[in-house]
Order: structure tokens, then C-alpha cells, then sequence
């Protein structure tokens, strides 16, 4: 695998991870509006005792639990092309598969939560079926944010970002490209 890398010019790794970029910005965005439309929704929720899934705030609030996992899925595909950031065994790299597996548990949670509602009718944000909504959601932003700062280590690798200008800082990426920054044998 060592040599991998060395098939795709400098400059074309550089447009991939950029794109890369792109649409991780464009889905942390959708992320976004998601909590947005999370106090939209609870605030709906203070003035009517109960509504369902075709209410205008939960049309937004749930297309985001389709449209996140399948956005992840796309840069999965687009993340293919680029080898360095494939995960152990030639796989998808892992903090992809953290983050998507995170969405799809959202996802799946819209319907235990209409089930949940059906039967028991009170609408508290402290009951159990909004507790699988807000693990699937930082699940999902953990592996997120672990594929952010892999593709960010890989542009520091190809030059193309400059560490910070703390010399502090710059001594922590030194030591962290060099898989040393949690080692206890620093000196």
C-alpha cells in the first residue's frame, strides 16, 4: 500500500481532497439546519400537545435523518478515489463508517419515535426514543470530525495547509504526523 499514493499526481490528490471539503462543508451545513429546526421544534411542541410526523417542522426536522446519511454515503463513494484515506484492510475509512452508521441509527429512530408516540402519547424530549436521536447525532459528529482532521492531515502531508504559526502548535502536528502526540516516550 506504500506505494498506492504514489500512482495519483500531487495535484490531482489535492482537487479530490479539496472536494472532499466541499461536501463536507455543504453536509455540516444540513447538519446545521438540523439543529436549527431542533428548537423549532421544540418550540412547537410548547404550544401543541401533540402532532405527527406530517407536521411542517418534523417535514424538515426527518428529511434531514434521509438526507445526511445518503450525503455520507456519496463521499464514501467519492472518498475511493483517493487511497491514502482508506481504512484498515483497503476499506472505508473508518471515521466514514462511524459517521454514516451514526446517521442511518437517527434515521431508523424517526420510526421508533412515531411507534413510541402512538402508544404513549406525552411529547418530553427526556423520554427514551429522543435519547436514540441524540446518540445517533454525536456518533455520527465524532466520526465526522475524525475523517475531517484524516483529510486535514493529508493536506498538511502534501503541503498544501500550513500548520498554525504557534510554534506550540506547529510542534503538535509535527509530533502528531509523526504518530507520536499521545506516545508516552516523548522526551
Amino acid at each position: 500500500m506504500a506505494q498506492i499514493p504514489l500512482l495519483i499526481p500531487k495535484e490531482v490528490e489535492v482537487q479530490r481532497l479539496k472536494k472532499i471539503y466541499i461536501m463536507v462543508i455543504v453536509l455540516a451545513q444540513i447538519a446545521l439546519s438540523v439543529e436549527i429546526d431542533n428548537f423549532v421544534d421544540g418550540s412547537l411542541h410548547q404550544t401543541s400537545i401533540r402532532d405527527s410526523a406530517f407536521t411542517p417542522a418534523h417535514w424538515w426536522l426527518y428529511s434531514h435523518f434521509i438526507a445526511l446519511p445518503v450525503g455520507w454515503g456519496m463521499v464514501a463513494m467519492y472518498d475511493r478515489r483517493v487511497p491514502v484515506l482508506r481504512g484498515p484492510g483497503n476499506s472505508m475509512n473508518t471515521g466514514l463508517k462511524i459517521t454514516i452508521i451514526g446517521y442511518l441509527a437517527t434515521m431508523f429512530t424517526v420510526g421508533v419515535n412515531e411507534m413510541w408516540h402512538f402508544w404513549m402519547v406525552e411529547e418530553i424530549f427526556s423520554v427514551p426514543n429522543h435519547w436514540m436521536f441524540n446518540m445517533g447525532v454525536v456518533v455520527a459528529f465524532m466520526g465526522a470530525l475524525a475523517y475531517v482532521v484524516r483529510v486535514y492531515a493529508r493536506m498538511v502531508e502534501l503541503q498544501q495547509e500550513t500548520p498554525a504559526k504557534n510554534p506550540y502548535v506547529a510542534e503538535m502536528y509535527k509530533l502528531a504526523l509523526e504518530g507520536k502526540l499521545y506516545s508516552r516516550s516523548i522526551p
